[in-house]
């Protein structure tokens, strides 16, 4: 809607300054045809901007002008409140900043758009940390956090996994990333990915750096997880599943039904280890075909359960009493 895009232009203008038609109508999905005729009816409505002609020109607001955000929609304003994530926001020691930014946010909005804020707050609850996980600790997460915000240089002693497992590194923070309760940090030089929680020493540099003006933190991230799980699940297993069974996970292929009702599929798995306690937990809900090893090794667990159960234990109440052995020789 024109509405909707005027005031997308009026805060773009508000809080990157100075940005040219093509630039504009890039950000918005438009025409620069478009963006010329929004410039000038926000001009003809009374709003403080002018263009600077030539090569470093563009549109730019008036000095001091702010709009009110009274271009939010209901939902607009439901996801603003849904965004504040309390726990990673403490962590970062910005709880107190959150909550007078959402406070602010609220008082700016119109009217009926406030009973919405409330609901969302009261509705929906974010805590990205799995269950049956220890919380890391975390202590020098708000020194990475200034240093990411302030372009600093660190010093770290960091602890691998690999030998020799702790090691000194030269980091230089590009951004932090939360992933199910965990914190990384993302920095150069290469970039690398690094768990805050695995720093043992840290030390604050005055040497500054310059963040790769290319360098897209989700757009890192979302290769670097690609390419971890190629990494992690480099083996495949073939599997026949039991009417009503499934496995959890993306990457199953060649999935078909078989005439007896079961499908049988290939599935990537972490390690045989990982596959044979996953695979386990079935029961006689799956069957594996392939890889050999793995399906030798279920087997011989199976034969050892078997003869396990198959030979019931005499609960020890029930058992007859031993008759104390003689000695040869008699005291």
């Amino acid at each position: 809607m024109k509405s909707s895009r005027l005031v997308s232009i009026l805060l773009l203008l508000q809080t990157r300054g100075l940005m040219t038609a093509a630039r504009l109508a890039e950000e918005l999905e438009v025409s620069v045809r478009t963006v010329y005729r929004d410039i000038e009816a926000l001009s003809a409505a009374g709003v403080p901007l002018y263009g600077d002609a030539g090569h470093a020109g563009g549109y730019r607001l008036l000095d001091g002008y702010r709009t009110r955000l009274t271009g939010l929609t209901a939902d607009e304003a439901e996801a603003l409140f849904l965004a504040g994530a309390p726990g990673p926001a403490a962590q970062l020691g910005l709880s107190s900043v959150l909550a007078a930014a959402q406070l602010k946010v609220r008082a700016a909005l119109p009217a009926e758009l406030r009973p919405h804020a409330d609901r969302i707050s009261g509705r929906f609850h974010l805590d990205a940390p799995g269950w049956y996980a220890a919380a890391d600790a975390t202590p020098y997460l708000p020194d990475v956090a200034d240093a990411v915000w302030n372009c600093r240089a660190l010093h770290v002693l960091y602890r691998r996994w690999r030998e020799p497992t702790d090691v000194e590194r030269h980091l230089e923070p590009y951004g932090l990333v939360l992933k199910a309760g965990r914190w990384y940090v993302v920095a150069g030089p290469g970039p690398r990915t690094y768990r805050v929680d695995q720093i043992l020493r840290l030390t604050s540099l005055e040497e500054r750096f310059t963040r790769p003006d290319d360098f897209d933190l989700a757009g890192y991230w979302a290769a670097y997880q690609r390419d971890f799980h190629d990494r992690l699940r480099p083996v495949r297993a073939v599997v026949r599943l039991a009417p009503g069974v499934s496995l959890p996970g993306p990457g199953q292929t060649d999935a078909h039904l078989e005439e007896d009702g079961w499908t049988r599929t290939t599935v990537p798995i972490e390690s045989l280890d990982h596959a044979h306690a996953e695979f386990l937990r079935l029961g006689t809900g799956i069957e594996v075909l392939e890889p050999p090893e793995l399906r030798d090794r279920i087997a011989r667990t199976a034969a050892q359960l078997a003869e396990r159960y198959g030979n019931p234990r005499t609960p020890a109440g029930d058992r007859p009493l031993r008759r104390p052995r003689r000695s040869a020789h008699p005291a």
